[in-house]
């Protein structure tokens, strides 16, 4: 898992990370990293190699981090948590401006 960073026109900085997937690498969007029962989840915007994401589609996925603080993500393959975890996220995006994040 890599960290990019980049400056948007607002000075912001947007945080990137590289997904190893079995067909290849994706460089996602960190959307945000959010709580869930106890438990750090991350929300991803998976981009195409122009850069951009036009379906909206977002991937989730269990968010750790080691005692020197580096992260590492996990895929959730339990039904139950993937659902909570999305209901979380979805709550979060009730409370923000989807098309700002995007």
């Amino acid at each position: 898992m890599g960290n990019k960073n980049k400056n948007n026109d607002e000075n912001d900085t947007e945080m990137y990370v590289d997904i190893d997937l079995d067909d290849g690498k994706v460089t996602c969007q960190i959307v945000t990293i959010f709580e869930c029962n106890g438990r750090d989840y991350i929300a991803l915007l998976p981009l195409d190699k122009k850069g951009e994401n036009k379906d909206g589609e977002v991937w989730i996925y269990r968010h750790n981090e080691d005692k020197d603080g580096n992260p590492s993500l996990e895929y959730i393959d339990d039904t139950d948590e993937y659902e909570a975890a999305s209901d979380a996220f979805d709550e979060y995006l009730d409370n923000e401006e989807f098309n700002d994040i995007v």
